[in-house]
């Protein structure tokens, strides 16, 4: 099944609510999802459709120093083990070059162990950061220096 990977329109933006468990099983991420995202920085805001719906996404940005920021990237339950996550961080990273990132950038939960696994895969460096999101709120930060490419390794 061909999936292709797409700017993010707004009625995505509420499909992959609406399929919310599908993407983050029993974990209730609505409120991390905000569709000014998608309005407001749409380029660097993707999905991966195929015929059957969207098969994952990542919505993301450009900070004013340069570094792409990837806010939330999900891929739907049946597609996991694919590889699709890699071609969505390799799609954003490029969207985001186009727009002045030199950098690349993501957050999450210290107990995600998942999602620093998936990083680490891709080459980020993570550094677990106290208080980041605030007093006793540690995350797990990930930074990329090279956006271009991260299909390597």
């Amino acid at each position: 099944m061909a999936i292709h990977i797409e700017p993010a329109r707004i009625a995505d933006f509420h499909q992959v609510l609406a399929d919310h468990p599908r993407y983050w099983g029993d974990r209730d991420l609505r409120s991390l999802h905000v569709v000014a995202l998608v309005q407001e920085f749409g380029p660097t805001c993707l999905v991966a459709r195929a015929a059957d719906g969207i098969r994952g996404y990542v919505f993301g940005f450009v900070t004013p120093d340069g570094t792409g920021y990837a806010h939330l990237i999900a891929t739907r339950d049946d597609t996991r083990g694919s590889g699709l996550g890699r071609r969505l961080y390799a799609a954003f990273a490029a969207a985001a070059v186009r727009h002045g990132a030199r950098r690349m950038k993501a957050v999450t939960s210290v107990a995600n162990a998942g999602s620093i696994a998936f990083h680490r895969g891709l080459g980020f460096a993570v550094e677990v950061v106290d208080d980041y999101n605030g007093p006793d709120r540690p995350m797990a930060v990930f930074r990329h220096e090279r956006p271009v490419d991260l299909t390597e390794g």
